[in-house]
């Protein structure tokens, strides 16, 4: 049996929002907005634990609120007292680094510096922004020149797109997924 249907290419992606690096996927999450004075919602910390990490892994918890903390313990995760991260987050490496943003009185590169010796290699820093409050640029600039790379965009939203109808997206996070690279070099130095 021959398949009649027209097969197009994907079209050729326009725009660099960072000179040389490949286009980014940008993933929607449909999950509730994080009330206020908090980072996420326990929707996006659960979402967060289990796509980016496996059991028994270590997550350091800079986010505000206790919505990371509660899914770290509901999928069988460890992660850092408070004390334990205000020290320093520990002497082992790290698979999953979540933190808000924007950083208060901590320089960017300086804290992405940190993040990086922290990693395993493949690990990843997740940095929630509130939609349109910083430019998501600044962030992936910095990271890169501490030595991540820039992994992937999630947008968080109130309302799932559907399929067949065009829907406004109520987008209230931007989620930076910045990583090690295996070889441990980031790809940004």
């Amino acid at each position: 049996m021959t398949d009649n249907t027209n097969h197009h290419s994907a079209p050729v992606p326009v725009g660099d929002v960072v000179p040389g690096d490949v286009p980014v996927p940008i993933t929607v999450w449909p999950v509730p907005a994080p009330r206020r004075g908090d980072t996420m919602s326990n929707a996006m910390g659960v979402r967060l634990v289990h796509n980016l990490t496996h059991p028994g892994e270590l997550i350091v918890d800079l986010a505000d609120g206790p919505q990371l903390a509660r899914a770290v313990i509901a999928a069988s995760r460890r992660s850092h007292l408070q004390a334990a991260r205000q020290a320093g987050w520990g002497r082992e490496p790290a698979r999953l680094i979540v933190t808000g943003w924007p950083l208060d009185g901590l320089v960017p590169v300086e804290f992405f510096i940190r993040c990086r010796d922290a990693l395993l290699p493949g690990g990843c820093v997740a940095v929630l922004l509130s939609h349109d409050v910083t430019a998501p640029v600044d962030v992936i600039v910095a990271a890169k020149t501490a030595g991540l790379s820039y992994l992937q965009h999630i947008v968080a939203a109130d309302r799932p797109p559907r399929r067949g109808q065009e829907t406004l997206l109520d987008i209230h996070t931007d989620v930076l997924i910045m990583t090690l690279s295996a070889a441990g070099n980031g790809g940004g130095r």
